[in-house]
């Protein structure tokens, strides 16, 4: 059988969370709990997986020995780790044998989701998925927001990396340039609920947005008393465009 994504996490709970989350958002997902089982199954089945993710501490094999015999067996098989420590020995280690990519333990879940998704689009044959993983970017004023990648560049040119929620946040507001936002509606979009502790999260990560932008003199996050926020781009100065590389 094909599978999107192997997954080897002798973690129980962790390894429910992730592979029932990933099963409803439409991923075909194979979960094992120890390292030799994957390995049985891998051998036989060296071809028939897009992503292999492996956590790096397993009980009967640590996650680098098997990531190395997964490369010996097929060396295009795309993986990476999920780790309780982020050492520099370690990761290097890892990107040795040919990791891609490297999630620290806790993780937010939409992280490893959207991680994911770019792994298997950037190394899908398909040709269609290879042209959908082009480098998508909005131009606002002087700010250039790389969608894709999760970072905006500044006017200074310094690229800022953005968290899952800050980037849902900046999309919610760059749909709607120079118009107001209503604080409820983010709310139930991006929490659930529209409570007391919800909206103190918020103001967290519009400040942190607005810590983003001080840089800039064309983009701004403004309030509305009362009722929501704005996104502002002084169009005179710089349009707001969608582009593709």
């Amino acid at each position: 059988m094909y599978y999107d994504i192997i997954i080897i996490e002798d973690e129980v709970d962790l390894g429910n969370v992730i592979t029932a989350y990933l099963k409803l958002r439409g991923f075909n997902v194979l979960w094992f709990k120890n390292a030799m089982e994957a390995l049985t199954y891998y051998s036989a089945n060296p071809f028939n997986n897009k992503l292999v993710i492996v956590d790096v501490q397993l009980p009967d094999l640590n996650g680098f020995k098997l990531a190395a015999e997964l490369v010996k067996i097929n060396a295009s098989q795309p993986f990476f780790f999920l780790t309780a420590h982020n050492e520099k020995q370690d990761r290097l280690r890892g990107l040795k044998i040919g990791a891609i990519d490297y999630i620290s333990k806790p993780f937010e879940i939409e992280e490893l989701v959207l991680r994911i998704t770019n792994i298997i689009n950037k190394f899908s044959p398909d040709p269609k998925a290879q042209a959908a993983v082009k480098s998508e970017y909005m131009n606002m004023g002087d700010i250039r927001y790389q969608k894709d990648q999760l970072f905006v560049l500044v006017p200074d040119g310094k690229e800022i990396s953005l968290t899952v929620r800050e980037s849902e946040l900046l999309d919610q507001l760059a749909a709607n340039i120079n118009q107001v936002v209503k604080k409820k509606d983010l709310l139930l979009s991006l929490w659930g609920n529209d409570d007391y502790f919800s909206g103190k999260s918020l103001e967290v990560f519009i400040s942190r947005l607005r810590r983003l932008f001080k840089s800039s003199n064309q983009v701004s996050i403004e309030n509305v008393y009362g009722l929501g926020y704005i996104l502002k781009v002084n169009k005179q100065e710089g349009d707001v465009t969608f582009e593709q590389e």
